[in-house]
């Protein structure tokens, strides 16, 4: 069997009276021994055979008598005996100090221990809410928070800092379950779009085969749309994990062949490029998806006729930098800030193809190369895209080239 153990209120409460207690005991024992070196000792040597003030008297007055007595021996009886009367008055002096002093410790170190008992427990209070939301928290209810108020001291701060946590893990697991709603919903589309297929040429007894064709074709695009989208699912699960690959790339040269596979196709924005050395440090393929990613979005968003789009890669302070704008539909200023996140449109699902992921992955591409993204609205329409990445002599991510 364990035994029981003290929490921690009871030990800070025997260490506070057991401090307490042995600064009196030693609070005690210096006055004890400073009254007793004050007091005055007696001096001289008593008459011979006689050890008490009335034996001393009796032995003075038989050497004496009363007709012719002997004055300096009566002067050295006197001082013997007031020399014994102070010792005697010195004994009970100190005997009363000790006990008062004792019996008065005890009555403090009785206080201290209930004071002690009482102020470890406000002193603890901070700790017992923060336990309190900690089981709340297992319990999947993430909103409960410490709230500690009281003196900034250190278990305020960890009381806060403790919210802090609790806000950031609750923000991350409402965006998880969002994130797992939709995906299941997207994939869920392109099963809908294959067994609908499915069902309208089975259930014609008289399909032919340009309609068997028909049928597979449609179940091809809907196979292919599933498949980018459990990609982009699988490379946000990646990056989940952070940066595994560390090499020196230059995202000039990225853009580039980005650029030369898109090529030139009728009905396409015309792409106009400057491209600047940006050498980075970094996972190759993901920066090159990250670009690939901006490139598509703006042209994929680029709805007038005619449309441009511009491509910028160039060294920055300390990093390097790739951007990518496009003409376009009008864009509020307040659903900029939206577009990074998983599923998440300026437009409706009907109006243009495209899983939702395109510009979620390339924020969680530079987040994890210690980079950051931001999107602001053109004034004439469109969008314009900037993402930082330190460089690879900055004090980002590092590495050496393989």
């Amino acid at each position: 069997m364990s035994r029981p153990r003290l929490t921690v209120r009871a030990r800070l409460t025997l260490l506070y009276t057991g401090l307490f207690a042995g600064c009196g005991a030693i609070v005690v024992a210096v006055s004890y021994t400073l009254v007793a070196r004050l007091a005055p000792s007696a001096q001289g040597q008593p008459a011979p055979g006689q050890g008490d003030p009335a034996g001393i008297v009796a032995y003075c007055e038989s050497q004496q008598p009363a007709a012719n007595p002997d004055k300096p021996l009566i002067v050295q009886c006197i001082s013997y005996l007031e020399q014994q009367g102070a010792r005697a008055q010195r004994d009970l002096t100190l005997s009363h100090l000790l006990q008062y002093s004792l019996i008065t410790l005890a009555v403090v170190i009785a206080l201290a221990a209930i004071l002690g008992w009482v102020l470890a427990g406000r002193a603890l209070r901070p700790v017992h809410r923060i336990a309190a939301a900690a089981r709340a928290a297992s319990s999947q209810d993430l909103s409960a928070r410490v709230a500690a108020t009281g003196p900034r001291d250190e278990l305020r701060e960890l009381a806060e800092t403790f919210d802090e946590m609790l806000g950031r893990l609750q923000a991350a697991f409402e965006g998880q379950q969002r994130f797992i709603a939709n995906a299941s919903h997207e994939l869920r589309t392109p099963l809908a779009v294959m067994r609908a297929t499915v069902d309208v040429v089975l259930s014609d007894p008289d399909s032919t085969a340009g309609d068997l064709r028909a049928m597979a074709l449609d179940i091809r695009a809907a196979v292919d749309h599933a498949e980018q989208l459990i990609g982009a699912l699988l490379i946000l699960a990646r990056n989940e994990r952070g940066l595994t690959v560390r090499e020196k790339v230059d995202l000039a040269t990225l853009a580039e062949d980005v650029l030369d596979v898109l090529g030139d196709r009728p009905g396409d924005p015309r792409v106009r490029a400057t491209l600047e050395p940006a050498v980075i440090a970094g996972d190759p393929v993901l920066a090159e998806r990250l670009i690939a990613n901006l490139v598509d979005n703006a042209l994929r968003y680029n709805l007038p006729a005619g449309g441009e789009v511009w491509v910028v890669t160039r060294s920055v302070a300390g990093g390097s930098e790739v951007g990518v704008a496009n003409t376009g539909p009008v864009v509020a200023a307040a659903d900029v800030g939206r577009i990074f996140q998983p599923f998440e449109r300026l437009s409706e699902r009907t109006s243009q193809d495209g899983s939702g992921l395109g510009l979620a992955i390339v924020a969680s591409i530079a987040a994890i190369h210690g980079g950051t993204v931001a999107a602001r609205p053109r004034d004439d329409g469109g969008l314009s895209v900037t993402v930082t990445i330190p460089s690879a002599g900055g004090n980002g991510c590092s590495g050496q080239p393989r």
